[in-house]
């Protein structure tokens, strides 16, 4: 889960119980980054830190050893919806251009609006967009 709401810590609990494996947040939208990170190991979830295309990776230097995932964003935070880039394979993922995440390597999808689009059935496209970068894993496994 890639959080971006105010009082991250607020959700901690919640996106634990709904059994997320992984909570993703900007350092920037905390107080209190060490005490949120251990409140998410506490809570059973690993961490993650997203930076904006602007930072550096120096940026994250200093939390390397407490964090799992850095997550680069190359489109704007906090605006949903935004066109998909080509060029960085960022911005607007979802089951029309998953394939060309996966096929440039991505293990991993980081996608907002497009499930919650299809409150319907949100499952079914998350179930698309990991089968998807799965199966491009097998393949590049299998390529190698």
């Amino acid at each position: 889960m890639h959080v971006m709401v105010s009082k991250l810590e607020q959700w901690v609990k919640p996106i634990a119980i709904a059994e997320a494996s992984l909570y993703t947040f900007h350092l920037e939208a905390t107080k209190n980054s060490e005490a949120l990170i251990e409140d998410i190991w506490e809570n059973g979830m690993k961490v993650g830190l997203a930076i904006k295309s602007g930072a550096t990776v120096e940026y994250l230097a200093p939390w390397t050893n407490q964090i799992d995932m850095a997550l680069v964003i190359t489109v704007e935070p906090e605006f949903g919806r935004q066109k998909f880039k080509n060029d960085m394979v960022d911005g607007g993922v979802g089951p029309d251009t998953v394939h060309k995440c996966a096929e440039a390597g991505a293990n991993m999808i980081m996608s907002g609006s497009v499930a919650m689009r299809r409150r319907e059935d949100p499952r079914s496209v998350i179930n698309l967009l990991r089968n998807t970068c799965s199966e491009a894993t097998q393949k590049r496994s299998l390529d190698q």
